[in-house]
């Protein structure tokens, strides 16, 4: 059973670890969470801590200059929710700004579960190499907005 915490320290561990992830500190970054956290990403469950080392390994690899920018935090229980914008330099020297949310559950001022939710187009735009991947990107974008713009 997660146990009752502090919405104040809840909130001033989340910003230690997104000091930690913008400072690409993974064994800092690892130390706020559980040994048996579990992480959310792009539909993809990981567990433990090698879970978390695979999803901030693909976070860093193509997102490696990146600042998290708050725009709205809410403490609930035990539960931090965060909607942000990720300001990153990709390869190739392009500047993105990605909206993200993300819902950790703490259980005693660690992270026991990471959810993150961002829209994949977005970053599939900034990692398109060739005019023929811009133009399939495009289509798709274009299809799934159909009937709403």
């Amino acid at each position: 059973m997660i146990s009752k915490q502090s919405p104040e320290k809840i909130r001033k561990h989340a910003k230690a670890l997104d000091d930690a992830i913008e400072r690409r500190n993974m064994e800092e970054v690892m130390s706020y969470f559980c040994d048996d956290c579990e992480v959310e990403v792009l539909g993809i469950k990981l567990t433990g801590k090698e879970g978390l080392r695979k999803a901030f390994g693909w976070m860093y690899k193509y997102l490696p200059d990146m600042a998290l920018i708050p725009i709205t935090i809410m403490v609930d229980g035990n539960t931090f929710f965060e909607e942000f914008i990720v300001e990153a330099k990709v390869k190739g020297g392009k500047e993105i700004q990605v909206k993200q949310a993300e819902v950790l559950v703490y259980d005693d001022y660690k992270v026991k579960s990471l959810r993150l939710y961002f829209d994949r187009l977005e970053l599939a735009e900034a990692f398109v190499s060739n005019p023929v991947e811009q133009v399939m990107v495009n289509q798709i974008i274009k299809a799934s907005l159909k009937g709403l713009v």
